[in-house]
């Protein structure tokens, strides 16, 4: 009987998908869980950043298939995406166990990881996420940022042309994919100078013209450094970036004491109320 037509109940051997974050530089943030997972799938899909870093995943597993081919210059990502997801699936349906290999983090900026495991679960079916080190994680190392000084709002750049966002300036400001900045259509590798001059605009509103940019790229390689430049937010425009490329704007302004609030917390203290 072809086990493809069967139910996940009555299937005799039940697909499963596992979709792990092999984290950001190559051999160096994989934890011995996805490692199990990779090692344990009948089949490994694998979108990672580098072909380098397909090559050493295949060290690891004999059935190692790419879904970078899928990707198409004038295609959209999410057409893309959802080829992916009906990839994993189909195996899963079969009744293999099926890990989905994402660098970084399997669930950030990852549709496709989190839409499969939705899928697979509304069948029926056995998923997990395992997470990995993130792009998000090595800025703080790399860049030398604690979150939890001023705090920190993350935002995917075209967020803030498309919809009416709310800027704190006192904490740190992380765009995503900037080097996508303005693109509705999802077929773009990149967009040019005059988007990134329309989200000058909008951060200007917050931001003096001179204020510092960070932009940054973690390492992929263990032979790499982290790329680091610094630039004046009027400088955006005419830089060279790529999609993997993070922006970061250092706060702007200082925090602001909330002195009704304090005065609040500390009548409560003398109350022996604070607890």
């Amino acid at each position: 009987m072809n086990t493809t037509s069967l139910s996940p109940q009555d299937n005799p051997r039940r697909g499963s998908l596992a979709c792990v974050g092999l984290g950001m530089t190559l051999g160096s943030h994989l934890t011995p869980l996805a490692r199990s997972h990779i090692e344990q799938a009948d089949v490994v899909f694998a979108a990672l950043s580098d072909g380098i870093v397909e090559l050493w995943l295949k060290r690891m597993h004999p059935d190692v298939r790419s879904l970078q081919p899928y990707y198409a210059e004038g295609k959209s990502r999410m057409k893309t995406y959802r080829e992916w997801v009906e990839l994993m699936m189909t195996e899963v349906r079969a009744g293999k166990r099926v890990c989905g290999v994402f660098y970084g983090h399997p669930g950030i900026f990852a549709w496709s990881p989190r839409n499969a495991i939705e899928t697979a679960r509304a069948e029926g079916f056995d998923a997990h996420m395992e997470p990995g080190i993130s792009a998000e994680d090595c800025l703080y190392a790399d860049v030398g940022i604690d979150p939890g000084r001023f705090g920190c709002q993350h935002f995917e750049a075209s967020q803030l042309l498309f919809y009416e966002r709310r800027i704190d300036n006192t904490g740190y400001l992380v765009l995503w994919q900037v080097g996508l900045v303005g693109d509705w259509s999802l077929t773009r590798f990149r967009t040019g100078p005059a988007c990134r001059q329309l989200l000058v605009d909008v951060l200007s509103q917050d931001y003096p013209l001179d204020h510092e940019v960070i932009i940054y790229r973690g390492a992929t390689l263990p032979i790499e450094q982290p790329r680091i430049r610094r630039i004046a937010l009027r400088d955006l425009p005419e830089a060279v970036l790529t999609p993997e490329e993070t922006v970061v704007l250092p706060p702007a302004s200082p925090l602001k004491p909330n002195l009704a609030m304090r005065a609040q917390l500390e009548e409560l203290d003398k109350a022996g109320a604070i607890v």
